[in-house]
């Protein structure tokens, strides 16, 4: 299975796809209660080296397949001389299975298990193995009471396979969910641990594949495949007699009054992401700026749509929509953009103007939404997008028949046919204007160097979180065009100008 530099696999899978993963390991030969023992081993590993000198445990457990993990888990801390306990959330009468089995071994080690209560005393770690990745529902009482104390404490928390309350398709949190500082997980990862709120519930990741078959677990398609440097698209070496007219013509439209600024950072960007050649559609009183600013790019001032089927017809590949607006310019630049052949990238305005039907799509599409657009394009609201992000990034491919890049934390890439990619990194300090510019013109470039539109959304909706991640860790004041300097360094050590 293809692994990341965290050591962390690249696909991602559903929470049915990994129950059925299990389900195939078991008719091969591996008893249920064998992959039990091996979660419960991993868990209790990762639990020891984050908190080796504790020597307390608190299991919570409830009456599922997760319960039994945390059984396992109690008697593994009681065999090795830690003070434990189990506190049984609902009744264990109805465990059942392999998790009855784990019971009856957690107390044939001399486990003590008591009923949970409001005023139970939690001590030392505490380990989630209340609700398992089976949950779709909002959690219920007393479970929802037993999460709110476990976050009440402030002791730390290991989360067995994920944080109880957390949606495993979505990320979503089904009304309260645990914030775990480890989270231990198995067999497969799955797409909520790296969605929505899922990054800010789950702490530290680890991973255990049980020692799952390698070839089995290939053979289950994902949901889902993280980006990841080693697996990601790369820009071919130039030739050493290479010529700017190799490398792509990009046209950048925008800027409207008082927007200037939009377009500039995404001609910015494309120049520094190496694209041969990039010129710029925008208001006149912006030409003097963009010169002084960017004496590379080819400026034109646009008053008349009658101006801009000549720059369109020498471009390669058009990005439209930073600081567009939504004016009649806007509008009727737009309209020129959309009915021609180019390859082209919307942002901003582009997909406002889009979603009001103002203009259809081009053939050659990748759109760039933050949720709030992406609910404009999908004609429902930015919480119904967050709650599913997957399920909207895939919609808006689907409908527009586009690369659908749906921008934020866990930023999505989706393709028509279905195929979707996560990225992970990134940093709070993007939360800022101007960066989405700075995107949509790093897409355009790699679309320009000869990527098809998916390859280079997934490459730089990668470059640019990685350069965010490594300029947010000096904190905020973050400025999108600090990203530039950094995306075009990574782009070199990622895929070298020379052989």
């Amino acid at each position: 299975m293809p692994t990341s530099a965290d050591d962390l696999p690249l696909p991602l899978y559903s929470a049915a796809q990994v129950r059925e993963l299990d389900a195939r390991l078991i008719a091969a030969g591996t008893p249920g209660f064998e992959l039990m023992q091996r979660a419960a081993h991993a868990s209790w590993r990762a639990l020891r080296q984050r908190w080796p000198e504790a020597g307390a445990l608190t299991v919570l457990a409830g009456h599922g397949n997760n319960a039994g993990d945390g059984y396992l888990v109690a008697a593994l801390a009681q065999r090795a001389g830690w003070r434990v306990q189990v506190l049984a959330v609902g009744d264990p009468g109805r465990l059942a299975g392999d998790a009855a089995a784990a019971h009856a071994e957690a107390r044939q080690a001399g486990v003590a298990v008591r009923p949970w209560s409001e005023c139970a005393v939690l001590e030392g770690v505490l380990v989630d193995a209340l609700l398992g990745t089976g949950l779709t529902g909002a959690v219920r009482e007393p479970f929802a009471q037993a999460i709110r104390q476990v976050n009440a404490s402030g002791l730390p928390v290991l989360a067995i396979d994920i944080p109880s309350g957390l949606c495993a398709d979505t990320g979503r949190e089904l009304g309260v969910a645990v914030r775990a500082d480890l989270t231990v997980t198995f067999i497969g990862l799955k797409f909520g641990l790296f969605s929505g709120v899922g990054p800010e519930r789950v702490g530290a990741l680890r991973f255990a594949d049980l020692q799952a078959d390698p070839a089995l677990v290939a053979e289950q398609p994902a949901k889902a495949w993280r980006l990841a440097g080693d697996a990601l698209p790369r820009l071919a070496a130039r030739p050493r007699c290479a010529h700017k007219g190799q490398f792509g013509h990009l046209l950048v439209i925008g800027g409207d009054r008082g927007l200037g600024g939009a377009a500039l950072l995404s001609a910015q960007s494309a120049l520094r992401a190496g694209a041969g050649l990039v010129s710029l559609a925008t208001r006149e009183e912006h030409v003097s700026a963009a010169l002084a600013r960017l004496p590379e790019v080819m400026v034109q001032g646009v008053v008349s749509t009658y101006q801009l089927p000549e720059l369109v017809a020498r471009a390669d590949v058009l990005v439209v929509g930073p600081g567009l607006g939504q004016a009649a310019w806007g509008r009727s630049l737009l309209s020129v953009a959309a009915a021609s052949d180019r390859a082209q990238v919307w942002d901003a305005d582009a997909l406002n103007l889009l979603a009001a039907g103002e203009v259809k799509a081009p053939a050659e599409l990748v759109i760039t939404p933050h949720p709030g657009e992406a609910a404009r394009l999908l004609g429902c609201s930015s919480a119904e997008v967050q709650a599913d992000r997957a399920a909207a990034a895939l919609a808006l491919a689907e409908r527009y028949r586009a690369v659908a890049v749906l921008k934020g934390a866990g930023s999505l890439v989706a393709a028509p046919d279905g195929r979707l990619a996560l990225c992970d990194r990134g940093h709070p300090a993007m939360a800022g204007a101007g960066l989405g510019d700075v995107l949509a013109g790093l897409i355009g470039a790699l679309r320009a160097q000869g990527l098809d539109g998916y390859a280079a959304a997934c490459l730089a909706v990668w470059l640019h979180a990685s350069a965010g991640e490594r300029l947010g860790a000096q904190g905020r004041g973050l400025a999108a065009s600090d990203l530039i300097p950094v995306i075009r360094e990574l782009l070199e050590a990622h895929s070298p100008c020379l052989a």
